[in-house]
């Protein structure tokens, strides 16, 4: 294993705990919902759902109650679990043994050490105190996000806050869209592995994305997954019912019924791997990039030309 690991982790002592029921119960829900509907929202059954509702309704536990006091601690996982039992009549729950298990993993991470802290402290010093370089994994973007995200294809957590900071003002633009569940798009998902199907650059989602965030620059990546086409489509404006509408409706219902409108851009039929300056592209790759820019007004900073880490601009 990893050497060193535990002074290079820090779990926040908000962050909420998946037990084991919580991915029984995320597998049920699945399944009643391909009963009921006749299909399933594809979610990865790892009970992140679950924990969600539970968190939602002040009855989720965090990793604080765990090291605080077990002897509480314990009270409420038996009301958790017993509250999930008299849901779904076919669950059974073993708490004495999940709680030996819990008590065993709290039993080495007092709180206040080095593994467990307090994140918003942790990552406000980190911030402001010495200068230096911070990378964010933004695992779920805008439109992934539970309240401002597109119904079929949200995932369980808000992807706006959650890091414990003030924003960046920086976010990532994608040169093409892929989600990863029963979405519009399917996909090969990483943890599912499902198929995607992939669309072109959509700037009205973009566009709605910048509303929400306020980007200050944008990152645009894949660009040589676009390197074959001849003409390369990118979508400028909804249409609902016909009529140009300026925003990205809420409701699935009238999302169903939007058409797009696309312009189209010449395409530059050669690869752009090896490009390690704007200057370097092909000058319909400039202009893809010069066109997204103008568009939505704001610059793009970064272009991803492929797969390896050094193939950025």
């Amino acid at each position: 294993g990893l050497e060193g690991w535990e002074s290079r982790t820090v779990i926040s002592d908000r962050a909420h705990i998946v037990f084991d029921f919580h991915q029984a119960v995320d597998g049920i829900q699945e399944q009643q919902r391909q009963q009921q509907d006749g299909r399933n929202l594809g979610t990865t059954r790892k009970g992140i759902g679950p924990v969600y509702a539970a968190k939602a309704s002040r009855a989720g536990l965090r990793i604080c109650d765990l090291l605080a006091d077990f002897g509480q601690f314990s009270k409420k996982f038996e009301a958790l679990a017993r509250q999930y039992e008299a849901t779904y009549p076919g669950l059974r729950i073993d708490t004495a043994a999940e709680l030996r298990q819990l008590q065993v993993l709290g039993t080495p991470l007092p709180f206040g050490e080095l593994l467990v802290r307090d994140g918003v402290h942790f990552m406000h010093q980190a911030l402001h105190g010495p200068p230096r370089k911070i990378l964010v994994e933004g695992a779920n973007a805008a439109l992934l996000d539970i309240d401002f995200g597109e119904r079929r294809i949200r995932r369980d957590a808000p992807g706006i806050p959650g890091m414990g900071t003030d924003p960046f003002g920086m976010s990532c633009c994608t040169g093409w869209e892929a989600p990863g569940n029963a979405a519009p798009f399917l996909g090969w998902g990483f943890t599912t592995g499902r198929k995607r199907r992939c669309g072109w650059l959509d700037l009205v989602l973009v566009r709605y994305a910048h509303m929400i965030n306020g980007f200050s620059a944008l990152a645009l990546t894949k660009l040589d997954i676009l390197d074959t086409f001849p003409e390369i489509k990118v979508g400028v404006e909804y249409r609902l019912d016909g009529k140009p509408i300026p925003y990205f409706p809420a409701s699935q219902e009238l999302l169903d019924r939007v058409s797009v409108r696309y312009e189209t851009l010449p395409g530059w039929l050669r690869s752009t791997e090896g490009a390690r300056g704007f200057s370097e592209l092909p000058p319909q790759a400039q202009g893809y990039v010069r066109f997204v820019e103008q568009h939505l007004g704001v610059p793009v900073k970064w272009v991803g030309v492929g797969k390896f880490r050094e193939s950025i601009i």
